[in-house]
């Protein structure tokens, strides 16, 4: 047999060795550097650092290596931690302003249910946006096969979810488990598959309560819609426990939506909890309408949420609690949505107008733009189990994957330059690197893209 590599043996590099530098390296995981620089080999990072020390290293360590210089900060590849790439050409609907969840929905199914659209190349061609918009890890909900393969044909890191939707506890118990399954079976990888139940009142309990089984047997992240419809709001004025245990009891719980009609007044997130679908292997997107209690059990259950203001905000929705979400200690993440609701893909926007709107609700911190940006990168790895292992990504650290993007804003002081690429930084990325290679470049960097 031949002899077993080591797992600490020193790798034989096979690209050339590559230092990236810039005014400001911003890593996340470790304190910023002025006048910093990240080692790249064979797709992972080797050091980070001071330009001066990592160079020097190199050196001392006999290994060549060729460097780029980048104007403004280098920073962990953005993670937009909810998306639906297939829905890209919906755009018109999405430059559309709305009274609320039905009006958009209306809106959405005239031009979804007229059929004729391309959705694998309307996938690619989102996935081509996250790119130039320094994204280099999605959380992708695919709801048509078509687009299944549109991180993986990309290269992108994240997690491909399927999304069920639909399903009454009949038509659940009448072949939807092995639907499912057929449909995971087919979704190309990597990067990893994962499962989204859509939302609380589109299935009844049957697929809530096995789907996350079916995630979890498989090692199978999980992401949900919550809190989005004023509709799953907790109504405050009834016991709302006390009802939900109650009808469990009786067997009268079949669904959101029925309990709702018997006048129980729990919320969506009271609900999924009880069937067990929060927990560290799940997210959830928008979290709109949470009471304080709805975000205790967020936390509790160690669930980020991936904030989405600018679909929200076309749909017609209330803001989300973001100083809550931050003062409580809650995960958070940030995602753009489709543009069927959202003017772009770039997360930047995003974090743009939830700095507002935290500081609208209260939230005084001058940490504001340090943590939001934790959530448009390490926030969103965490939200896809991809802040830990060999395939870590949202942070700039020794082993862990070279997903970088450079934007090009002024570096004065690190805590104001943070909070200039928070509220400013979108339109100004120039370098997205994803595994070390370059997937996007500003034309006047003068660099060969990857395909």
């Amino acid at each position: 047999m031949p002899p077993t590599e080591h797992p600490l043996a020193s790798p034989t590099p096979c690209q050339p060795l590559h230092v990236w530098s810039a005014d400001l390296v911003i890593p996340v995981t470790a304190p910023s550097v002025l006048g910093g620089a990240v080692a790249v080999r064979d797709g992972r990072i080797e050091h980070v650092g001071s330009r001066d020390w990592v160079v020097a290293t190199l050196r001392e360590r006999g290994l060549p290596f060729e460097e780029v210089h980048v104007s403004g900060v280098l920073m962990p590849g953005l993670v937009n931690a909810h998306t639906h790439l297939q829905y890209t050409s919906m755009a018109g609907v999405g430059a559309g302003r709305y009274n609320g969840f039905p009006d958009w929905m209306q809106a959405f199914d005239l031009v979804y249910d007229a059929g004729g659209l391309d959705f694998h190349a309307a996938a690619a061609d989102g996935a081509a946006r996250l790119l130039r918009a320094g994204t280099t890890c999605a959380a992708d909900v695919v709801t048509d096969p078509e687009a299944a393969g549109a991180l993986h044909d990309a290269g992108l890191h994240g997690v491909a979810y399927w999304e069920v939707m639909g399903y009454s506890n009949e038509a659940w118990a009448d072949g939807g488990l092995d639907q499912v399954r057929s449909a995971l079976a087919a979704m190309p990888s990597p990067p990893a598959v994962g499962i989204s139940p859509h939302a609380p009142y589109s299935l009844e309990v049957a697929p809530l309560l096995e789907l996350p089984d079916l995630a979890r047997r498989h090692g199978m992240r999980l992401h949900i819609h919550l809190g989005e419809d004023q509709v799953e709001a907790r109504w405050d004025d009834i016991e709302a426990g006390a009802a939900l245990a109650d009808l469990w009891r009786s067997g009268k719980s079949e669904s959101f939506r029925k309990m709702r009609d018997a006048g129980v007044g729990f919320s969506a997130t009271e609900f999924v909890d009880q069937l067990g679908v929060l927990g560290p292997d799940c997210h959830i997107a928008h979290g709109v309408y949470m009471s304080a209690e709805d975000r205790r059990r967020l936390h509790a259950r160690s669930t980020t949420v991936a904030l989405c203001p600018r679909s929200n905000d076309v749909i017609g929705l209330a803001e989300p609690p973001v100083a809550a979400y931050l003062k409580e200690g809650n995960q958070v993440a940030v995602g753009t949505d489709s543009l069927s609701s959202s003017p772009s893909l770039d997360v930047l926007e995003d974090t743009a107008l939830l700095f507002d709107i935290a500081r609208r609700q209260g939230y005084e911190g001058d940490d504001l733009g340090r943590r939001l940006l934790h959530a448009a990168t390490l926030g969103g790895a965490i939200a896809l189990g991809l802040s830990t292992g060999s395939h870590r990504v949202g942070q700039l650290q020794a082993g862990a994957l070279a997903d970088v993007v450079a934007v090009d804003v002024p570096v004065t002081d690190i805590v104001p330059t943070i909070e200039h690429i928070i509220r400013e930084g979108a339109g100004h990325q120039i370098l997205t690197l994803v595994a070390g290679k370059v997937r996007w470049a500003a034309p006047e960097l003068g660099l060969e893209i990857h395909p």
